[in-house]
Formats: C-alpha cells, sequence, structure tokens
C-alpha cells in the first residue's frame, strides 16, 4: 500500500531514476583551500521554474520515496512524497518524514538545502537527497 503526503495543490507523477549510492572514504588530512577559484555562489546557479520529479533510493532493503517538487526562481514553493513503505516500522520513520519535510525545504533556495537527519529518519534524509540531486541535474538552466 502507497501512502501520499503532500504540501500545494498538485500531485507530479513520479520519475524513477535508479540513482546509486557510493560510500565516501574519510581523508583525515586538512586540505588547502584554493582561494584563486572560489566555489561558485548557489545563487550563481538557475535552475528552470516547473514541476519535477525523481525517485530516491535508500538502505539496505532497498527503500525508496518518490519526491516531487516545484521550482520557482530557485526557491522550492511546493514539495509531495510518497511514503511506500509496507513494513510498519519504515512507513512510520517515512511518514514522520515526510510530515516535516514541507516545513523544512518549502520556501528555501534549493542550492541550501542539505538534510541529514530529519523526524528522526537519516536514511529518508538519504533518499530525498538523491531524489534532489536528480531534480536539480534536470532543472538546471
Amino acid at each position: 500500500m502507497s501512502h501520499l503526503v503532500r504540501s500545494g495543490a498538485w500531485v507530479a507523477g513520479a520519475l524513477v531514476a535508479g540513482v546509486s549510492l557510493a560510500a565516501c572514504a574519510a581523508d583525515s588530512a586538512p586540505r588547502p583551500i584554493d582561494e584563486s577559484s572560489p566555489a561558485p555562489d548557489a545563487s550563481e546557479v538557475d535552475y528552470r521554474d516547473g514541476e519535477y520529479a525523481a525517485t530516491g533510493w535508500y538502505g539496505s532493503l532497498p527503500s525508496h520515496q518518490d519526491v516531487a517538487l516545484t521550482i520557482e526562481d530557485d526557491i522550492v514553493t511546493e514539495v509531495t512524497i510518497t511514503t511506500p513503505a509496507e513494513d510498519p516500522t519504515s512507513l512510520q520513520h517515512q511518514q514522520a518524514f515526510a510530515d516535516a519535510l514541507p516545513g523544512e525545504i518549502v520556501g528555501q533556495q534549493i542550492d541550501v538545502i542539505a538534510l541529514d537527519r530529519l523526524a528522526g529518519a537519516s536514511g529518508c534524509s538519504e533518499g530525498f537527497m538523491n531524489a534532489l540531486a536528480e531534480i536539480k541535474t534536470r532543472a538546471r538552466a
């Protein structure tokens, strides 16, 4: 059974996008900052206004969430997320995450969104961030 939590009036069909997850190796040695070519300011990246959807995969089951959001002037104005888990514990985490998500990202500039753990759900955050990366790629102007 699939549950849907949404913010706003629209529900976009989710596009299945396999997102591969890779482990990151920790490098304990600090690296010098190259000030000759500073990182681009988030305001320098432009995204096309519109509605975008992607699937974010996470965990070892694997689990997923279908994420749809609306971008206007590089700001997230609406978000919809499905909570398709069938396991009661997983579903509880997904629903708590989905309930908290709009309050965290609606009104935020898309390039500053960085979720690590939200509503006690770190896996859901990982899935959302993977879906967001796919959406950002599609929306780049």
